[in-house]
């Protein structure tokens, strides 16, 4: 195991190191369906107090969160780095496509040094679907992995219901040790934004994280929750 020695400030202080927390979230049309979008929205809403938790326990790391939307077109919900103790969600609304290779671009876009910063922690990017890219997702994919902190990255993927492309979630973890989250119906969701936002967050921010990766070069993640049991699938 590497030790890694932790950055101080002129004077003796610790450095916190910058932690990149990123949600990338499908608003296609499909989303509309069957609740998928509202229960996305609260989901996420309600992790935001888990992952203020987790990042006042390891003052070692800055945790930021931010947020890109996907549908007919990619932008920023949330474009500035915001700390998580101001982070607040702003509501999806579902309609038209679903344009991911898109969203890929934007977030490698910020993963260049700069506006990303050299002694940052691995950042943390969670991708979000229901459905199949309606772009050029391959393009968007290559772009992100060909940039040292996007190939870094901690990539989680989540399939909103049985219509969501394993395949190309899987391409964007690039990680034979990871697979794609399945959730089902609102309960699931929930269950797995939350481990995101606490467990992989922590795991990613933790010193001792750094000394420890995988074959793969990223940093080890604890095993997801297994799935609810007795809750309907509905989506």
């Amino acid at each position: 195991m590497t030790n890694i020695r932790p950055e101080r400030r002129p004077g003796g202080a610790l450095a916190s190191r910058p932690l990149h927390f990123i949600w990338i979230a499908d608003c296609s049309g499909s989303m509309g369906v069957s609740g998928k979008i509202e229960s996305l929205n609260t989901a996420i809403r309600e992790a935001i107090p888990h992952m203020r938790d987790v990042a006042r326990e390891n003052p070692n790391a800055r945790v930021l969160v931010r947020a890109v939307k996907f549908s007919a077109g990619a932008e920023w919900l949330i474009a500035q780095p915001t700390p998580v103790e101001q982070f607040e969600w702003v509501d999806l609304q579902a309609s038209g496509e679903t344009d991911m290779g898109k969203a890929l671009k934007l977030v490698a876009e910020q993963l260049k040094i700069p506006p990303m910063e050299s002694r940052a922690l691995p950042p943390v990017l969670v991708l979000v679907s229901d459905g199949q890219p309606t772009d050029d997702f391959a393009t968007g994919l290559k772009t992100l992995l060909d940039l040292p902190w996007g190939k870094r990255a901690v990539r989680i993927a989540i399939a909103i219901g049985e219509d969501a492309d394993h395949d190309v979630l899987q391409r964007f973890i690039n990680n034979p040790e990871l697979k794609p989250l399945q959730a089902n119906n609102s309960e699931a969701l929930t269950r797995y934004i939350k481990w995101v936002s606490t467990e992989v967050l922590k795991a990613a921010s933790a010193p001792q994280s750094q000394g420890r990766v995988s074959s793969t070069g990223n940093v080890v993640i604890p095993q997801p929750p297994p799935d609810p049991a007795g809750a309907p699938d509905v989506w």
